[in-house]
């Protein structure tokens, strides 16, 4: 398989991942809610379990603010990349495509937190969970929709 496909896969999770942001900073502004420690609290637990020394105390707090959301964007072009690779054989359906992209992410995005202590989902409110669907299903749908508009080229064909 050409490297096409899955650069197209990472530009549609790149693409995804700038429409997770954006409604998540909707999310903020309509609720005047703060925004997510969840993404800093990952980094530091990440760079603690693997041993990376993110510096002085302030050094550390910035490192980990601009980590948490590298973090996230890797996430979400890999998840690009690698629907890309699932999908170039057969044609998805769109509603199919959004699911698999945005649960997906949400999955390992929620799962890795989980896993870092970070959050627990078992404990979050019915609010909690449909501020975090939201942007995943955003996620989803552009991805899916940037995927489908980069393989057919503009014309007829959607993989």
């Amino acid at each position: 398989m050409s490297p096409a496909p899955v650069v197209d896969g990472a530009i549609a999770g790149a693409v995804g991942s700038v429409a997770l942001n954006v409604v998540s900073y909707l999310d903020m502004v309509v609720r005047a809610r703060p925004e997510s420690s969840t993404p800093q609290e990952s980094a530091g637990r990440l760079a603690d379990v693997t041993g990376l020394d993110l510096g002085p105390p302030e050094r550390a707090a910035n490192r980990r603010a601009g980590l948490g959301p590298v973090l996230g964007y890797g996430l979400g072009i890999t998840a690009g990349a690698v629907f890309a690779l699932l999908a170039t054989r057969r044609r998805t359906p769109l509603p199919v495509a959004v699911g698999l992209l945005g649960g997906g992410v949400m999955a390992l995005s929620d799962g890795s937190m989980t896993a870092l202590g970070v959050t627990d989902p078992r404990a979050w409110r019915r609010t909690d969970w449909v501020a975090d669907l939201v942007p995943h299903l955003a996620y989803g749908l552009a991805a899916a929709t940037t995927w489908r508009r980069l393989r057919s080229g503009g014309g007829g064909h959607h993989p």
